[in-house]
């Protein structure tokens, strides 16, 4: 059943593509997830499927507070957990959930729920941004530009993110021991790089070395909405 709920989000998902044409940035979507979780897997799953979609880019961010429970989870960082706390002040809430899946920096979706998921992506996607990004690679460089359109400028981050694309983890002990998991896009760096207030262009390089993919995001502060997510392979 899970599998099919799932196979059918992601349809959804990929059908709003034509619907949607006029839309030039993808959508970012970050799950906060753990090793140690029991329900965790079925999300885990559900981002193999947003990691192959083209209007998508999906994060993988592994928090370090289900450790105590017996297994330290491989993937973790407390700048993790810290940010997904910092969402969650952001809208005046004390409760932090995983799985929790979180879509443009603003809708978050507790448990794993792909439809509901699939239908913020749709939103999004019909949302037009005003700041338009490009990100080029140049050897052990990235070179970042993007400007703001509209008049009403706001104090923006620009932030760096690395990631694996896969990697399979026997779990030997706590609520998952002896599973193996899979993980897609998982984080392995996220870095706040600028602040950029869009009264005049961006421009910047940045180290970023390495064959592993590069994410920049530009995001209200908050942390917020994300106005621009773009990805280098």
């Amino acid at each position: 059943m899970i599998r099919h709920i799932v196979s059918a989000a992601f349809g959804l998902s990929l059908a709003l593509g034509s619907a949607a044409t006029a839309q030039t940035h993808p959508v970012l979507v970050e799950l906060y997830t753990s090793q140690g979780c029991s329900s965790c897997p079925p999300a885990d799953e559900f981002m193999a499927h947003l990691a192959k979609d083209p209007n998508v880019i999906a994060l993988s961010l592994h928090v370090d507070y289900w450790d105590y429970i017996g297994w330290k989870d491989t993937f973790a960082a407390p700048q993790y957990t810290k940010r997904q706390k910092a969402y969650a002040r952001a809208i005046g809430s004390r409760t932090i959930y995983t799985p929790q899946m979180i879509v443009a920096g603003q809708d978050r979706v507790e448990g794993n729920d792909p439809m509901e998921v699939s239908d913020k992506i749709r939103h999004h996607m019909t949302v037009q941004s005003p700041v338009q990004l490009s990100v080029v690679r140049d050897g052990n460089q990235v070179l970042i530009t993007a400007v703001r359109s509209d008049s009403d400028p706001a104090k923006m981050r620009v932030q760096l993110v690395r990631y694996i694309s896969k990697k399979s983890v026997l779990i030997g002990r706590g609520e998952n021991a002896g599973r193996e998991v899979v993980y897609y896009n998982i984080v392995t760096s996220w870095q706040p790089i600028a602040e950029w207030d869009g009264t005049a262009p961006f421009e910047m390089r940045a180290d970023a070395p390495g064959a592993d993919p590069v994410v920049v995001i530009v995001q209200n502060e908050g942390p917020a909405e994300v106005l621009a997510v773009a990805r280098v392979e």
